[in-house]
């Protein structure tokens, strides 16, 4: 990573440093939270966790090459460089700040409600025919995760996307003050996380706030078809551009056509070209993420055969419209987040399955007071599509069940755990289904992903 001192690392968390002032002067060479990722010279930052306190791995970590650790703690007793600070927490974003403001490097800022993901891995993988990119690794968006991306950029780097996300009024301040984005890209304002953000005019204002610490001289691009997103006024003379499929924006798209599991290809629309593309991974939703990442592409003056080359390039990641072909059955592993408009997009996409088409859905957390209504209304949405059969996991879940059943569906299971689904998975899958699976992360998913591959 850029050149940073331990001397430099203690100002900038407001720390006070213990050890041989002869180490005051040498550079970390990585800044690190887990102490089994610890290199030669690391800085380790001992974070308290629900289940585990980073301090007990202080000594460890020394012993396993660290230079410094950041400690709640005075350890008496040290013979090894340490820095006590009042909040390792606030230490690690006060130090994300001060690392980020010294790189030279086109930070482009991305949030949103849903797409979040995939719009940033659209964009890297767009950025990187032309520019040496560092992103997001998998969902390193909130308070701890965004500073160990900031912390990952180095010299060679020219261009950093860093997804942002937020669950309560006040996080998009802080992650805005790291980040300092010189582009900010919203990709749509739904109803996740509105248990805490109350109301989706809540979540706008929350998301708005990326805009606090961005370059002055910076870009702002938005979803035009979002109905919230076309109220944002000019953010201190910087002056929104829009994309979307109304073709009165400035990047648009027509003639999407969906090629069910094996992606979509759209002809995309800029203000002085337009070109075809085929998207490898599924879902005509990943149209949108195409069309942000063209419209930032162009901001950063690339060609249209780099834009091309960049959006056919891009493949599917875990947890994330991944199609798995198993010798008994084709998955779509989608596991790894949900909300009522992803888990409806999901099962639109299961919809197009050529075979026996099976959804198992769980439930949806941090939709707030309405949780089940939006379970039920999912349910609704399911019972009037082509599936054969739906199965329903967890105890919110079950309100699924209920408004599936009300449109008369009737091959529908409801079971309130995975274990109990597990019992019966013989008797409910068949050879050569195609199965979607589909819940929030803390349904854990990934468990029945990897016991119907073993199948």
């Amino acid at each position: 990573m850029k050149n940073m001192t331990l001397k430099e690392i203690a100002t900038a968390c407001k720390g006070e440093y213990h050890g041989d002032e002869h180490f005051l002067d040498k550079a970390v060479s990585s800044v690190v939270i887990d102490s089994r990722l610890v290199q030669i010279d690391s800085l380790f930052v001992a974070i308290r966790g629900e289940r585990v306190d980073g301090h007990s791995f202080i000594p460890k970590t020394i012993e396993d090459g660290a230079l410094c650790a950041l400690s709640e703690e005075k350890l008496e007793g040290a013979d090894f460089p340490y820095i006590l600070v009042s909040s390792c927490k606030e230490a690690l974003i006060d130090l994300a700040e001060h690392y980020r403001q010294a790189l030279n490097i086109t930070a482009v800022g991305i949030t949103g409600s849903v797409g979040k993901t995939s719009t940033k891995e659209m964009m890297a993988s767009v950025f990187s025919q032309k520019y040496s990119v560092q992103w997001t690794p998998g969902n390193f968006n909130n308070e701890i995760g965004l500073p160990l991306t900031i912390f990952s950029i180095r010299q060679e780097h020219e261009v950093a996307v860093l997804e942002m996300g937020i669950s309560y009024f006040g996080d998009m301040d802080i992650l805005s003050r790291m980040a300092r984005p010189d582009i900010c890209v919203l990709t749509n304002i739904g109803t996740a996380h509105i248990e805490h953000l109350k109301s989706r005019d809540g979540i706008l204002k929350e998301k708005s706030q990326i805009f606090n610490y961005m370059n002055p001289e910076g870009r702002i691009f938005l979803n035009g078809d979002d109905d919230k997103l076309i109220t944002i006024p000019p953010y201190k003379g910087i002056t929104p551009t829009y994309y979307g499929l109304n073709p009165e924006l400035p990047f648009y798209a027509t003639n999407i056509i969906s090629k069910g599991l094996r992606g979509t290809t759209a002809t995309y629309h800029t203000p002085k070209s337009t070109f075809t593309a085929h998207i490898q991974v599924p879902g005509t939703f990943m149209v949108y993420n195409a069309l942000a990442a063209t419209a930032v592409a162009y901001s950063l003056e690339m060609a249209d055969k780099e834009i091309i080359k960049g959006i056919e390039a891009l493949t599917p990641i875990a947890g994330r419209s991944n199609i798995i072909e198993t010798e008994k059955y084709t998955l779509i592993d989608d596991c790894y987040n949900a909300g009522p408009a992803t888990m409806k997009s999901a099962i639109e996409l299961l919809e197009q399955a050529e075979t026996r088409k099976v959804a198992i859905l769980g439930d949806m957390f941090e939709l707030g007071p309405e949780e089940e209504k939006l379970h039920y209304d999912v349910g609704l949405f399911a019972g009037d599509k082509n599936l054969d059969q739906i199965i329903c996991i967890g105890s919110l879940s079950k309100h699924i069940y209920q408004g599936c059943k009300s449109r008369g569906f009737e091959n529908i299971l409801h079971f309130p755990s995975k274990n109990e689904f597990f019992g019966q998975i013989d008797k409910i899958l068949s050879l050569n289904d195609t199965i979607l699976l589909k819940a929030s992360n803390g349904m854990a998913f990934s468990e029945i992903v990897a016991i119907i591959k073993e199948r």
